[in-house]
């Protein structure tokens, strides 16, 4: 599957995430969306769309994997644990709308406050329509320390106004805060390496901890050998053919990647079950 993800400074918007409904927040009042409808997707497509929209979510084959990403907040699929079998693998389109009164309390919530009632609302739908139970559990897991290579940095502090020469699909300038990937390619414009640390750790199913000490917002291009592109594409160009991203992240913006191991938050899945439609 290819898939083109764009980052803004702090918020992954990527064709393989997902987020849905019901929570009580800000003293009495229950945000949630008034419509929510969960159907299986037996198009076996690799496929995989999500809109979120203000007053809405629309998901076309997603997993319950994804979903459970997104409201526990999790890095990789290795933080879910004792989730098997075929609902493991089943995908499912997924609409659901907000009513007037939702939207208007979540204008009033920052940034930061607005996430944690949409990844709350998520967990609560998740519980209704899938019956989920689950309990966080802290693991040692293998992942990496994101540091700065002997040499220095590669990277560009970004102009606060000129563009930095990324563009987009139909070839206009990458706004900024923006981080666009496709086929292997990776171009940020004014991005903190916070948001390269959590991509390349989406890359390599692991954590990543940027411990660069870059506290800036800069501009940068990497490009690397995804590990799914079929050999006969990997150099249409005629070219070299891609370093793996280890060697990119090294020989291309100045950073490394350091092997160790750490206590992540994972999610055990106690029970589950397969939705009803609606």
């Amino acid at each position: 599957m290819k898939a083109e993800v764009f980052m803004r400074k702090n918020v992954l918007v990527a064709l393989v995430a997902g987020m849905l409904a019901v929570v009580p927040m800000h003293g009495q009042m229950t945000l949630g969306y008034d419509v929510v409808s969960v159907k299986p997707n037996k198009t076996g497509g690799g496929m995989i769309r999500v809109n979120q929209g203000s007053d809405m979510y629309s998901g076309t084959n997603v997993t319950l994997k994804m979903l459970l990403r997104y409201a526990y907040d999790l890095t990789t699929e290795d933080q879910i644990a004792a989730l098997s079998g075929p609902l493991a693998s089943e995908h499912f389109d997924v609409e659901a709308k907000m009513d007037a009164e939702t939207v208007a309390a979540l204008k009033k919530m920052s940034k930061q406050e607005s996430d944690i009632a949409r990844r709350k609302m998520m967990q609560a739908m998740l519980a209704e329509r899938f019956k989920l139970v689950a309990h966080h559990e802290q693991k040692e897991l293998g992942m990496y320390d994101l540091v700065v290579a002997k040499g220095g940095a590669k990277v560009k502090e970004a102009d606060a106004v000129a563009p930095g020469g990324g563009t987009t699909l139909d070839g206009k300038p990458l706004p900024k805060g923006m981080m666009q990937v496709r086929n292997g390619q990776l171009t940020g414009e004014g991005i903190p390496i916070a948001n390269l640390a959590m991509f390349v750790a989406q890359m390599l199913h692991k954590q990543v901890v940027d411990k660069t000490g870059l506290k800036g917002n800069y501009d940068m291009v990497l490009k690397w050998q995804p590990e799914d592109q079929a050999p006969e594409s990997r150099d249409a160009t005629g070219g070299e053919q891609a370093p793996s991203i280890f060697t990119a992240v090294q020989e291309q913006l100045g950073m490394k990647l350091e092997p160790t191991k750490g206590l992540v938050d994972t999610i055990v899945v106690d029970h589950v079950e397969m939705p009803s439609e609606n």
